[in-house]
């Protein structure tokens, strides 16, 4: 944390004072996303669970390129002609996708009803294929309380690239600036981008430990 950082924190304990929004991730911090089902859907679970751990393939990389705007249509393409062996795995993740998506994380959907109930305003900033957020949108309807939702996907280009940070704050601009906002994210990598792009970044490890952390900087989160 910055010394900026540290010493907003400290005049929200001593006068707490509202925050121009707060920003979300979504996967692992407010929707469980786990690809490991959606591939077993395909090939089975011990043929997922080998593909996925046995280092000849970069699963996450791979699939970061689809966050960042690559089709999976290219994705795939390229990644079974380098692969042909992994092909069935490959193509399992996009095509049983749904399965990825294990439910709702209550705690942290819980304060983000609290926040809306607030009238805090909400943003989530989501590395996603733009041709699978649907399935999102469609499966939760607590996404409806955000008043934006910034697609990696969509904008080509994906966290913790400071790009997108830069789009996060044009679209944003109608509430306030980056400086004023609150960031929760469960990867280190993209709080640290947060930070250095002004914003107070919390790293999200469990609901529990978020509340704690919000209620510290004034928000309206009480149980």
């Amino acid at each position: 944390m910055t010394q900026q950082q540290t010493e907003r924190s400290t005049d929200r304990d001593l006068d707490p004072s509202p925050v121009d929004a707060v920003v979300f991730d979504l996967g692992n911090v407010l929707i469980q996303w786990d690809p490991a089902p959606a591939i077993a859907a395909g090939v089975g679970e011990e043929r997922a669970r080998a593909f996925l751990t046995c280092g000849e393939f970069d699963f996450h990389a791979w699939n970061h390129a689809q966050d960042s705007g690559r089709t999976f249509a290219d994705g795939e393409a390229e990644a079974t002609a380098a692969y042909p062996h992994l092909a069935d795995e490959i193509r399992s993740y996009r095509a049983n996708f749904a399965a990825s998506l294990r439910g709702p994380i209550d705690g942290t959907v819980a304060i983000l009803k609290q926040l809306h109930a607030a009238q805090i305003p909400l943003v989530a900033l989501t590395n996603w294929s733009a041709e699978t957020f649907p399935i999102a949108l469609d499966t939760f309807d607590f996404l409806d309380l955000f008043e934006d939702i910034v697609v990696s996907g969509e904008e080509g280009v994906a966290k913790p690239d400071p790009e997108i940070f830069e789009e996060l704050e044009d679209r944003i601009r109608h509430l306030g600036s980056l400086d004023d906002c609150i960031f929760i994210d469960d990867s280190l990598a993209n709080v640290q981008a947060a930070t250095a792009a002004g914003m107070d970044a919390i790293a999200f490890t469990s609901a529990e430990e978020l509340r704690a952390d919000l209620l510290v900087r004034g928000l309206p989160v009480g149980q």
